[in-house]
C-alpha cells in the first residue's frame, strides 16, 4: 500500500451504524404553533459519561470513562465525519501539554528586555497563578504608561478554538481596549492579497462568500475547473464548525459523470477522488496560463464582448497588453507555454473548451499567497468575464467552494452571538478589524518588530510601524503560520516582553517570557454554531473533563487581569460562563421567532445535549452568484466606483505603484522555476495544506504516527527528482536555500511535476540550537525556507508558496526530535 493512500480523511461512519453503536439515540420533536418550520432536536444522550461537544472538525460526543476523556466520536448528523476527530483526547493529554504557569528564567531573574536572545531556547520556571497574573498585569500597566498603548501589539492571529465565548483572540482585545487600546492586525495570511484587491475588481472580499449552490453546479454547470484548490482535503475543517456540506456537492459532482479540470502542480487529494484529468503548470505561473488562455479566446472571437461591453470597464484598457500591442509581447500560448510549462496545443485547447459550454471555475487561495499575488484572482475574474458566463447558473467562478464548504446551501437559522471586544452586540470577523490605536498587516508583523518607525505603503495608504514593547499571543503559532522562520526568531528577540497563552508547547510558546496554560475547548463550557456557509446546526459545547494541571480558560485568565487593572466587573460583565451561553442562545431564539423557526429554550437544549439541526431553503439550494446583477446592473451595482466588474481599476492606477498595475499583469516573482534564483536553486516547493492536521494544529497528538517519515515532515519528491541526487523513499533529506534548511523525511511519488517539491505548512519548528537563527531544524518547518517579503505594496499578503531550494540525502547522525515534550523546566 502506497504511503500517500494509506488512510481516508473521512470516516466510513453512516448514522445507522453510528446508533447502533449505542452512543446517542432517539430523533425528539418539539411541538409548533402554526406556520412554523422546526429545528430538528437532535439527542438526549443515553449515557451522561457522554456529552456533546464540538470543534473545528465537526460535532461530537465525547466520552468519558473515569474523568478521562476517551473518545470522540463524530455525530451522525456529520454527513462526512473528518477521521482527525478521532485525535482529539489526545490534544488533553498531549507530552506537549503546559501544566503550569512558566516564566523564562532569566526574565524572571532579571526583568523586562533580559537576555532576550535567549527566546526558544532557555530554561522556563514555574511560578503560581497570583505571581504570573502580577507580572503580566504589571507589564501591560508599565508597558503603556511608559511607551503608550502603541506600544502594546495584541493582533493575535490563527485559529482559535471554536465557542462563541471563548474566543481567546476577542477576549485579548477585549482586554486591551479597557486599557484604551493597542496596535493590532489587520488582513490574514489565507487571502492576504485577494481580500485587497477583490474590493477594487469586484466591490467585496469575494474569498468569504457564498458560492453558487452546489445542486446549480451538479445541474447546470458542463465543466468544472478546481483551480488552485483541493477541497476534498480543506473541506474537513471549518473557521467555526465543520458541517462537511461541501463533501456532498464533491460526491455529487463525481456522481455526475462531468468532466472536471484539476490545475495544480500537485495531484491533489480531490483530483485522485474526482478521477480529474490532471493538467500541473510550474508552480506561481497561473497568471500566464490564464493569459495565454485569454489571448485565444480574444483572438479567435470566443470571447463574449456583449457581457464585457455591459457588465464591465476597462477591457478596452487591458486588451492592449494582452496581444502585445502595448508593450511588442504577445501573451499567447507559445509565451504562455514557455513560462508556466504547459504545451501551447493544451492552453489553445482549454481556452476552446472553457468558451464550449457552461464553465465553473473554482479558484483556491493558495496561488495568490505569492508575489504579485494580487494579480491572479484579478485574471481569473477577467477571464471569467471574457466567458460571459458571470450570474448564470453553473457558470462564472468561486473563490471559496475549498473554504469552509463554500456552495453548500444556507439554512434557515438564526445567527449566534459572541462576544466582542466592546461588550455588546455579536462577534464579527475580528482578524478582519482594522481597530486599535494602530493597525499592520499581518504578514507584515515581524517586519514592524525589526524596522519600528518605517512606513510603509497598504492600499493606498501610508502606516508607519510602532515600536512594539510588549507582544501578547493567544490562540495561535505564528512560529508556524509566518514565513521566513530565521527572521522570525530574530524579530522576536526585539520586545521587552512576551505573553503567551496556549495548551501546548508549540514554538511560539517557547519563544514566550511568560506562558500562561489554557484550558482546550473540551475544559469549559460554550456554544458554536456549525457551517460557516451554512448555519446548518448548533451545538452546546459541554465540558468534558475538569481542566487538567493548573489550566484556566482564557477568560477566566483575563478576567483576572482586569480585576488586577481596576476592570474586573466591567470585562465580565457580572456574568458566569453559562451566563454568557444562555445569552447568546436566547439572541438566536429571538431571531428564529422572527425567522418562523421554532427552537426549545434554552434549557431544555442544554440540559437535553441536543444538536439542533436547521434544514437549507429552496432559495439557497438554487443561489447563483451574481445573478441579481446580471439580471439588472443599473439596479444592483457592484461596490466597485463603476458599479461594474473592473478590469482595469483607475483607483489602483492612481496609487502609482509599481509592483501593482492598474490591469491584471504578468509580473516577474523574485524567484520561479524557470525564472530568477532557479540557477542557485532548483527547486521550488510547494506549501500545501497538512492532510492531518489543521495547519499546526493536532501535530502533538498520536495523528504523527500516520504521516510522518522518521519522525520527521513528509516531502513530496518526484522519481525523477530523487534519481537524480540518490535520495530513497524512507530516507531523511536536508532541503536548503540561502534561508534556512530543514530535515524532512523523503515520499517518493509522481503525484508532483519533477523539480517540485511537496511539504505542508504547519510542521512545528524544532531548531537544533533553540534561539540561533540559521540553525538546522530537526522535524521539518517549511516556512525557514519561505521568504517574508509583500504580495504588493497594495495588499502587503504573505509569499508563503515563494520558495526554491535544493534537497539532498542527509548523511549525518540524525538529532531527535523533541518540539513535541515540554521544554527544559517545563
Amino acid at each position: 500500500m502506497s504511503r500517500l493512500d494509506h488512510h481516508s480523511p473521512f470516516l466510513p461512519l453512516s448514522r445507522r451504524s453510528f446508533l447502533k453503536a449505542g452512543t446517542i439515540a432517539g430523533l425528539s420533536t418539539v411541538a409548533l404553533p402554526p406556520g412554523l418550520a422546526q429545528a430538528t432536536v437532535r439527542g438526549p444522550i443515553l449515557d451522561m459519561t457522554e456529552a456533546q461537544s464540538g470543534s473545528h472538525w465537526g460535532p461530537f460526543v465525547g466520552r468519558v470513562e473515569g474523568g478521562r476523556l476517551v473518545q470522540a466520536i463524530p455525530n451522525p448528523e456529520d454527513p462526512f465525519p473528518a477521521s482527525l476527530t478521532q485525535a482529539l483526547p489526545d490534544l488533553v493529554y498531549s507530552p506537549a501539554r503546559i501544566k503550569y504557569p512558566m516564566v523564562r528564567e532569566s526574565y524572571l531573574r532579571d526583568g523586562p528586555g533580559a537576555n532576550t536572545a535567549e527566546r526558544g531556547a532557555g530554561n522556563f520556571v514555574r511560578v503560581s497563578w497570583d505571581e504570573a497574573l502580577d507580572l503580566v498585569s504589571g507589564e501591560l500597566t508599565r508597558v503603556i504608561d511608559t511607551y503608550g498603548n502603541a506600544s502594546l501589539y495584541t493582533g493575535s492571529y490563527g485559529w482559535k478554538s471554536v465557542g462563541r465565548l471563548h474566543n481567546c483572540q476577542t477576549l485579548l482585545q477585549r482586554l486591551a481596549n479597557l486599557l484604551g487600546g493597542s496596535t493590532i492586525g489587520t488582513g490574514d495570511f489565507s487571502t492576504g492579497a485577494s481580500q485587497v484587491i477583490m474590493p477594487h475588481v469586484m466591490g467585496t472580499l469575494e474569498v468569504y462568500e457564498q458560492q453558487t449552490a452546489w445542486p446549480v453546479v451538479i445541474e447546470s454547470s458542463e465543466l468544472v475547473v478546481i483551480w488552485g484548490a483541493d477541497p476534498a482535503n480543506t473541506n474537513k475543517i471549518d473557521w467555526i464548525m465543520c458541517d462537511h456540506g461541501g463533501m456532498d456537492g464533491l460526491r455529487a459532482l463525481k456522481d455526475s459523470g462531468k468532466p472536471v479540470i484539476c490545475i495544480d502542480p500537485v495531484r491533489s487529494q480531490t483530483a485522485v477522488f474526482l478521477d480529474a484529468e490532471w493538467i500541473a503548470p510550474r508552480p506561481q505561473t497561473d497568471l500566464a496560463l490564464m493569459l495565454g488562455i485569454a489571448y485565444v479566446l480574444q483572438d479567435e472571437g470566443l470571447a463574449d464582448q456583449g457581457f464585457l461591453d455591459d457588465y464591465t470597464v476597462g477591457y478596452d484598457r487591458f486588451l492592449p497588453y494582452l496581444t502585445g500591442e502595448a508593450d511588442g509581447v504577445a501573451k499567447d500560448p507559445a509565451w504562455a507555454s514557455e513560462i508556466c510549462g504547459v504545451p501551447a496545443e493544451t492552453i489553445a485547447d482549454l481556452a476552446h473548451r472553457f468558451a464550449a459550454g457552461r464553465t465553473m471555475l473554482m479558484s483556491g487561495w493558495s496561488m495568490q499567497r505569492a508575489h504579485h499575488g494580487e494579480q491572479v484572482h484579478w485574471m481569473l475574474v477577467t477571464l471569467a468575464s471574457m466567458l460571459g458566463q458571470i450570474g448564470l447558473p453553473g457558470g462564472g467562478f468561486g473563490l471559496s467552494y475549498h473554504y469552509s464548504n463554500g456552495g453548500a446551501p444556507t439554512c434557515r437559522s438564526p445567527v449566534l452571538p459572541g462576544i466582542t471586544a466592546s461588550g455588546g452586540g455579536t462577534a464579527g470577523a475580528a482578524w478582519l478589524a482594522t481597530g486599535g490605536v494602530a493597525s499592520v498587516p499581518v504578514a507584515r508583523v515581524n517586519d514592524m518588530l525589526l524596522n519600528p518607525g518605517e512606513t510603509i505603503q497598504f492600499n493606498g495608504q501610508a502606516i508607519t510601524y510602532p515600536d512594539i514593547k510588549m507582544l501578547y499571543w493567544v490562540g495561535g503559532n505564528p512560529m508556524a503560520h509566518h514565513q521566513e522562520r530565521n527572521r522570525a526568531v530574530e524579530a522576536w528577540q526585539r520586545p521587552e516582553t512576551i505573553v503567551v497563552h496556549d495548551f501546548v508547547w508549540t514554538a511560539t510558546a517557547r519563544h514566550a517570557d511568560i506562558v500562561l496554560p489554557a484550558t482546550t475547548s473540551f475544559e469549559r463550557d460554550d456554544i458554536e454554531q456549525g457551517g460557516s456557509y451554512t448555519n446548518r446546526f448548533m451545538v452546546g459545547m459541554h465540558k468534558l473533563v475538569e481542566p487538567m494541571y493548573e489550566s484556566k480558560s482564557d477568560f477566566d485568565i483575563f478576567r483576572a487581569l482586569a480585576g488586577r487593572l481596576g476592570h474586573g466587573d466591567v470585562y465580565d460583565e457580572g456574568k458566569s460562563d453559562l451566563d454568557w451561553v444562555r445569552g447568546f442562545y436566547e439572541d438566536a431564539l429571538g431571531q428564529a421567532g422572527n425567522l418562523g423557526v421554532d427552537m426549545p429554550s434554552f434549557d431544555e437544549f442544554w440540559d437535553s445535549q441536543s444538536l439542533l439541526v436547521f434544514e437549507p431553503t429552496d432559495q439557497s439550494r438554487s443561489f447563483v452568484r451574481y445573478s441579481d446583477y446580471r439580471a439588472d446592473p443599473l439596479f444592483n451595482p457592484l461596490g466597485t466606483p463603476s458599479g461594474k466588474i473592473e478590469i482595469y481599476s483607475t483607483t489602483i492606477e492612481g496609487f502609482g505603484y509599481d509592483d501593482c498595475p492598474p490591469h491584471p499583469t504578468w509580473l516577474e516573482p523574485v524567484e520561479r522555476l524557470g525564472g530568477a534564483g532557479n540557477d542557485t536553486y532548483p527547486l521550488h516547493v510547494t506549501t500545501a495544506h497538512p492532510d492531518d492536521r489543521l495547519h499546526s494544529q493536532l501535530a502533538a497528538t498520536w495523528l504523527r504516527n500516520r504521516y510522518t517519515v522518521q519522525d520527521r515532515e513528509p516531502v513530496w519528491i518526484h522519481p525523477d527528482t530523487a534519481a537524480a541526487r540518490g535520495i530513497a523513499d524512507g530516507d531523511v533529506v536536508r532541503v536548503f536555500n540561502g534561508r534556512g534548511q530543514i530535515l524532512a523525511g523523503a515520499v517518493i511519488t509522481d503525484r508532483v511535476l519533477p523539480d517540485v517539491l511537496r511539504l505542508s505548512e504547519g510542521g512545528w519548528y524544532d531548531p537544533l540550537e533553540g534561539g540561533v537563527p540559521g540553525t538546522l531544524d530537526k522535524y521539518g518547518d517549511v516556512n525557514v525556507l519561505s521568504i517574508d517579503i509583500p504580495t504588493s505594496q497594495l495588499a502587503q499578503g504573505n509569499c508563503g508558496h515563494t520558495i526554491l531550494a535544493e534537497v539532498e540525502k542527509y548523511e549525518g547522525e540524525l538529532p531527535r526530535v523533541t518540539v513535541f515534550e515540554a521544554p527544559a523546566g517545563g
